[in-house]
């Protein structure tokens, strides 16, 4: 029997984005950007609806193109208000338009990959937890990186949104000990 983190439960969905991608180093700066920008979607509500849109997010936001993004101003936010297959609130879409801004700046500076890997020397942190309990909600990591994007432009994304971005992506291996992820994702 395969034992998983005990967060994704049943749901084919989410099981297959546990197995597949979550915790997975990710260093496309564009495939970062969209992760961000789901992660700021999720706050305040659960990951796997975020997950069951993400699709229709892809085709909302132009498959998370930063350049087009950038452009876009109200008759965007307008339609995309009016977009059922995503999470309609204006103060995300906002920031999502304001964040591919400020990811262009960041990309023209080093980039975006360069920077958020810097915070953990280009190397995912290890950890060994044994249950959900152990898992904090931030860190004083995901602190510092909030503050720092804040500083470069960025919104919705403070400590807690941080943290998710983090072990979305493979910053920090938070698969449980147990899990059949956590060894292969350790090395």
């Amino acid at each position: 029997m395969t034992h998983r983190c005990s967060w994704c439960g049943d749901d084919p969905l989410y099981i297959a984005y546990h197995d597949t991608e979550w915790g997975v180093p990710e260093r496309d700066g564009r495939a970062l950007f969209e992760c961000l920008t789901l992660e700021g979607f999720q706050s305040g509500l659960s990951w796997i609806t975020i997950l069951r849109k993400r699709e229709g997010f892809r085709a909302a936001f132009a498959s998370f193109d930063p350049a087009i993004i950038a452009t876009w101003g109200e008759a965007e936010v307008a339609r995309l208000l009016a977009d059922e297959g995503i999470v309609r609130h204006r103060g995300k879409i906002e920031a999502t338009i304001q964040n591919a801004r400020a990811w262009q700046d960041m990309e023209a500076n080093g980039g975006f990959s360069a920077f958020i890997w810097s915070y953990v020397d280009g190397q995912p942190i290890q950890e060994a937890r044994r249950s959900m309990a152990e898992v904090p909600g931030k860190t004083e990591l995901s602190t510092r990186i909030s503050k720092d994007l804040k500083k470069a432009g960025f919104k919705f994304c403070g400590p807690t949104t941080v943290y998710a971005f983090m072990q979305a992506v493979g910053m920090v291996n938070d698969h449980m000990v147990g899990c059949f992820r956590h060894a292969p994702l350790s090395r």
